[in-house]
């Protein structure tokens, strides 16, 4: 697989490492990636930069116009980046196509619809009018969880804005990222107005980030590599936009539908393998249900599937990597020697698999907010359960956190569902259910990072504001 550079697929400068991309369902490559270089970075932002001026200047129509080319050639070949996904990172057939690659073409839509919305132009009293205009070259860096959702969220706004970008997609997950290069290409983008380089966060992430000729960065990736961004791009003072880790609460009071409630938490804590930023793996129940819940969690756990990938079916794949895998157990058996009880799962892969990344769905029990389990991103299909007795302390149990990306309460009482949610320090909270949808603000308070994407919030994260005073005289 090859960068892409100035609207052509190109080589990596000089002699490359060769990366292989593992299939986590079967430990076995399947592709390979040469990974580019400080060089081949700088070679892709000095593309983007000599885009800038030309594209920035394009009306908003021919931008959006681009788009809806760059939305119909995903959709023509939707399977096939839902079939890129599944071998690379090993997410399931049907949550592959239904919802990691719809979700690259829904923020395509979406982005679509906000930037037409926009106002590009606002006239203020005493004569003054702000403009919205393109932050500059942006360097965009997605992590391997869930990489169309990820790059089309900050492709498609910095493309409607005006912006010029370099991607680079996590090395883990190059598959869909190159097929989304060639759709790029497909749609006749100007060249340079896209850039794709390959290559490792130490090597090509640090170089982007420290570019002087990036002018923005997006992240999305661990707390611990998003600091590093942040201290990064400061010698430049780059705006940064970062979207990092989580450990979000479910809190569920006594008067909630107790056999949903439990069972919607177990899921939405499972989907994906785990493996998402905003899965809600803190399950916070009230005192007098606790137990009646464990049953509940327990029986819902049990009857979760593990199987293969390529099969059909509502089950749990492998998780992404060896590393990922690894880490999964160390926390599982920290989480034992601590004093947790184990409800379901533990160590080890599950029964019938010899060979994968596949891990146990794991229930912990009795979990004090002290302990790893409660504190640590785990990224897996762990699942911490602790207990409360008045609306204070789950409060406070929820918020006692360095993380604030997402929060769920569940409660036939509205009105104290709501009063909940006002005192959550997070910055998506999902009331008894309810989804979140493409045009609503995507991100965190404290450690989970600062800026928003999705719809119209996204697409202000790559705007300038400028004020030209007396454009209006009297």
């Amino acid at each position: 697989m090859q960068h892409y550079i100035d609207g052509r697929f190109v080589a990596p400068t000089g002699e490359a490492e060769r990366f292989p991309v593992i299939n986590p369902a079967t430990e076995q490559p399947v592709a390979e990636i040469l990974l580019g270089s400080a060089a081949d970075a700088a070679h892709s932002v000095e593309a983007a930069r000599r885009a800038f001026p030309a594209w920035s200047a394009v009306s908003l129509t021919e931008r959006l116009e681009l788009l809806q080319r760059l939305l119909a050639a995903y959709e023509r070949r939707h399977a096939q980046m839902a079939e890129a996904i599944t071998t690379e990172m090993g997410a399931p057939r049907e949550l592959s196509m239904n919802s990691q690659a719809a979700a690259g073409s829904g923020h395509i839509r979406e982005t679509i619809s906000a930037a037409r919305a926009l106002d590009r132009e606002v006239p203020l009293r005493g004569g003054a009018i702000v403009l919205r205009e393109p932050v500059g070259v942006c360097g965009l860096i997605t992590p391997w969880n869930w990489p169309m959702n990820q790059v089309c969220a900050k492709v498609a706004p910095a493309l409607a804005a005006g912006c010029t970008v370099v991607l680079k997609p996590s090395e883990q997950a190059p598959l869909s990222a190159q097929l989304f290069a060639e759709l790029i290409h497909e749609a006749r983008f100007p060249a340079g107005v896209f850039n794709m380089v390959h290559g490792t966060g130490p090597m090509v992430g640090h170089a982007l980030v420290g570019h002087p000729d990036i002018d923005m960065v997006s992240f999305t990736g661990s707390t611990r590599a998003g600091i590093s961004v942040a201290k990064a791009a400061a010698d430049t003072v780059k705006r940064v936009a970062q979207e990092l880790g989580g450990k979000s609460p479910n809190i569920i009071f006594a008067d909630a539908d107790l056999e949903a409630a439990v069972r919607r938490g177990i899921a939405h804590c499972f989907n994906n393998t785990g493996q998402s930023c905003n899965a809600p793996t803190r399950m916070i129940v009230e005192d007098s249900v606790y137990e009646r819940a464990l049953e509940i969690a327990a029986a819902a756990g049990a009857a979760v599937r593990v199987d293969e990938p390529t099969k059909s079916g509502d089950h749990l794949g492998p998780v992404a990597s060896r590393m990922q895998f690894e880490k999964i157990q160390r926390c599982i058996e920290r989480g034992i020697a601590e004093g947790a009880r184990l409800v379901l799962g533990g160590p080890g892969r599950p029964a019938g698999f010899e060979a994968g990344y596949y891990v146990r769905p794991t229930i912990f029990a009795d979990v004090l907010n002290t302990m790893s389990l409660a504190r640590e991103e785990i990224f897996g299909p762990v699942l911490s359960i602790l207990r409360f007795r008045t609306f204070e302390e789950a409060v406070d149990i929820a918020n006692d956190t360095p993380y604030g990306l997402a929060a769920y309460v569940q409660s036939s009482d509205l009105d104290k569902a709501r009063r909940l949610a006002r005192r959550l320090r997070a910055g998506s909270i999902y009331l008894n259910g309810a989804p979140q949808d493409y045009d609503a603000p995507f991100g965190g308070y404290k450690q989970s990072g600062n800026g928003r994407e999705g719809g119209a919030y996204g697409l202000a994260e790559f705007l300038e504001l400028k004020v030209i005073n007396g454009f209006y005289p009297d």
